[in-house]
């Protein structure tokens, strides 16, 4: 099955062509050349940027020398009005602190104790889109995003979503992903200042909205901790752990800004890869009712996550077809040789996920959906080289893990609850925030009478 793409640029276009193309969408107007290219070399008169598709490079950049290619600054002056200088934006000293103090929290053991929030979110949701079932057609993004937002502020704050302030954060985030995509045109190429940015205004509303409602949860909580009435959640244990080479926590802004990107992170990110991954599966029966049978395997236990073998493998590929976040910079801070072309200091690195997993050259059928893929010689290769949902080295996300176990639960108890069908029109994936479709995905529900376990699928 072959899954929705949109079309890439053909040839060469002008500067204002392309700036035309970038504010429609940032997927489609890179040209179609990336699919096969191993890097591609941009040059403006006021930049020049380098976006890799070669594993080696990639590696060289996330892992062997990390400290040569820090978080661009461009980067970090797009999305500085809602995320500060929260670890997602911030090298150096500043960020080795931050990650001092928020890995712990997201330790394997860790995962284990948010296990039951995370199976109240599931079973809402479940109830929610069950609501829908024999009704017609209905757009699953709002539904996972309603999902994703319910599971972070139970594991964070102990509360759902419901609740009157999680409520607004939520609405006011919905807000504002129309008008701040991750990766912009000005983000990979400075833009003069003549160019008009519509959104900037908006953006700065919607993202002090955001963070004042913020504020006002880390207030209550930092008052609950000094009350010693504080739940044991995510944001209790990271608001009182010290850094162990400094002893020094989180002040109450330093953490706005930390959980303004664990709700980015865990919100908006794993919205997009399960509204896909529930589409996909519309889309390929005989791999939705494998990943249903799996469900009757699930319990109240943490460990019942490891039998969902065939889910781990839906949504795993889900994200290679759709990564939540289609591409990241970094910034060369000393001369480097890519592919025998210099490297100036100061150039722009660009990493596409959204290009290295459909990479023509190193995947087998790269723009089919085939979970399969990952128990072949092919698919277990290209797992540990071009495959970067959550980026790769020191700067992984902390939160893949708890990313991962949400998104295989509410997968396959959703399956095992409810079959789903691809309704017209076909989405058309487009780069907001998230990798999201430009007029949502709409499906239909139905509810699901136990079957037993199908046999694979032809040729797997």
């Amino acid at each position: 099955m072959i899954p929705p793409k949109p079309p890439a640029r053909q040839g060469r276009a002008s500067l204002l062509r392309l700036v035309r193309d970038f504010r429609r969408d940032l997927l489609s107007a890179l040209p179609q050349r990336l699919y096969r290219a191993w890097m591609a070399e941009y040059r403006t008169p006021v930049s020049h940027s380098f976006l890799c598709n070669d594993p080696a490079l990639i590696t060289e950049i996330l892992r062997r020398h990390p400290e040569n290619f820090p978080k661009s600054d461009r980067l970090r002056d797009g999305l500085a009005p809602l995320l500060g200088q929260s670890i997602f934006v911030t090298n150096g000293a500043v960020w080795r602190h931050q990650r001092r103090i928020i890995d712990p929290a997201f330790e394997g053991g860790r995962l284990r104790e948010v296990f039951p929030a995370l199976r109240a979110a599931t079973a809402a949701a479940s109830d929610r889109i069950a609501a829908r079932a024999d009704l017609g057609p209905f757009d699953i993004e709002p539904m996972t995003s309603h999902a994703a937002a319910d599971a972070i502020f139970r594991a964070l704050f102990s509360i759902p979503i419901e609740d009157r302030t999680a409520a607004e954060v939520f609405a006011a985030f919905r807000e504002h992903q129309e008008t701040q995509p991750v990766i912009s045109l000005a983000t990979l190429f400075p833009l003069p200042r003549w160019i008009p940015r519509p959104h900037q205004r908006r953006t700065r509303k919607s993202a002090a909205r955001i963070r004042g409602l913020i504020t006002r949860l880390v207030d209550e909580r930092a008052d609950a901790i000094a009350a010693g009435t504080a739940p044991d959640d995510l944001a209790t244990r990271i608001m009182t752990t010290p850094d162990p080479e400094t002893g020094q926590r989180f002040s109450r802004a330093e953490m706005v800004d930390q959980v303004a990107i664990f709700f980015l992170a865990g919100h908006e990110t794993s919205a997009s890869a399960l509204a896909w991954a529930l589409y996909l599966l519309a889309r390929a029966p005989e791999w939705q009712d494998r990943v249903a049978s799996e469900a009757a395997g699930l319990s109240d236990q943490f460990s019942s996550l490891s039998t969902l073998r065939d889910t781990r493998a839906v949504f795993r590929e889900a994200m290679r077809l759709y990564p939540p976040v289609p591409m990241f910079m970094r910034r060369a801070a000393c001369p480097a040789q890519f592919r025998g072309r210099t490297v100036p200091k100061g150039s722009e690195i660009v990493i596409s996920p959204w290009h290295l997993h459909r990479h023509e050259r190193l995947w087998d059928r790269p723009d089919a959906f085939d979970p399969g893929r990952f128990d072949t010689e092919n698919g277990r290769a290209c797992l540990q080289t071009a495959y970067l949902p959550f980026s790769a080295g020191p700067r992984v996300c902390p939160g893949a893990g708890f990313a991962m176990a949400e998104g295989v639960l509410m997968l396959a108890t959703l399956c095992g609850r409810l079959r789903f069908t691809a309704a017209d029109p076909e989405p058309v994936p487009v780069a907001r925030l998230t990798v999201r479709a430009r007029d949502g995905i709409l499906l239909t529900v139905t509810p699901r009478i136990p079957t037993p376990a199908r046999p694979s699928p032809p040729g797997q």
